[in-house]
């Protein structure tokens, strides 16, 4: 009958392979998104009614003025304060919102928890083998 520590050992092979193989990947994957991702930028701007939707107009960082239509119908008094908070994405202006960008880091967090599962159990395997 083999011992718990026989049986430990293959587990720790497979789980040590589990980790890197798709581990590893994710994270190269997650850096590169995080490299081709564009700055998001604040800028004031204004609100206006245009054909019964919502427009935003700002000045961008290189002094020119952008005007975009939201797919947000515009009601007869919903435009109380002109004034508003325009973040959009350098290199694509007219991507823009009215809230904060939220990005997605699922592919990281998948790529480090899986990674950190090959590594400790790489290390299970060599402590292991020491004794």
């Amino acid at each position: 009958m083999a011992g718990p520590l026989e049986i430990l050992g293959p587990i720790l092979e497979m789980m040590t392979w589990v980790g890197f193989v798709p581990g590893v990947p994710l994270l190269v994957w997650a850096w590169f998104i995080a490299r081709r991702r564009c700055v998001w930028v604040t800028a004031v701007g204004e609100q206006f009614a245009a054909g019964g939707f919502l427009g935003l107009r700002w000045v961008d960082q290189d002094q020119e003025e952008r005007k975009v239509l939201l797919d947000i119908g515009a009601k007869e008094g919903s435009i109380g304060s002109t004034a508003v908070v325009v973040h959009y994405d350098t290199c694509h202006p007219s991507r823009c919102s009215l809230e904060p960008p939220r990005y997605d880091h699922t592919v990281l967090i998948l790529g480090w928890i899986l990674t950190g599962v090959g590594i400790l159990s790489t290390i299970g395997g060599l402590v292991l083998t020491a004794l």
